[in-house]
């Protein structure tokens, strides 16, 4: 039961990430300026932001947490690949994540709120994880005291 909640609370977050992303995604195609202030005007604009080969980094992010949504999903349902690939994403999405908010504190000096929110969710993810690891023992028994009623 346990695994199954923590799935579904992340294929959410997996949507929050989504809406972040794609909504950074669309306004960098279509050329439009993100009113969010100059620090965030200062990291959108930045090189960081261009992703590869006229992808926009947001773009990358978007795919990244629609593949969260899926394998959430198929974790929900007892899918032991889905929890595999759940476990990966959110931990490469995590290490990532590090990396941007280190380039917006200390290379780009300013920080995005919409790229700290994106941050926050895949951190959010990676805990869902360790805190689904923890509790779920290797052979799918629950540690005392933490048995889903």
């Amino acid at each position: 039961m346990w695994p199954t909640r923590i799935a579904i609370i992340a294929a959410l977050v997996g949507c929050f990430g989504f809406v972040d992303s794609g909504y950074l995604t669309i306004e960098h195609l279509q050329g439009s300026y993100i009113r969010c202030g100059d620090d965030c005007s200062a990291v959108l604009g930045s090189k960081y932001a261009e992703g590869v080969a006229g992808v926009p980094l947001a773009a990358f992010g978007a795919m990244a947490y629609g593949s969260v949504i899926a394998a959430a999903v198929f974790a929900a349902r007892g899918s032991k690949l889905g929890r595999q690939a759940l476990v990966i994403l959110a931990t490469i999405m995590a290490l990532v994540s590090l990396w941007l908010v280190y380039l917006q504190a200390f290379v780009i000096h300013s920080f995005c709120k919409y790229c700290l929110a994106s941050a926050a969710a895949s951190w959010t993810l990676a805990g869902l994880v360790l805190i689904e690891r923890l509790i779920t023992l290797p052979h799918g028994q629950s540690p005392r005291g933490l048995r889903p009623k």
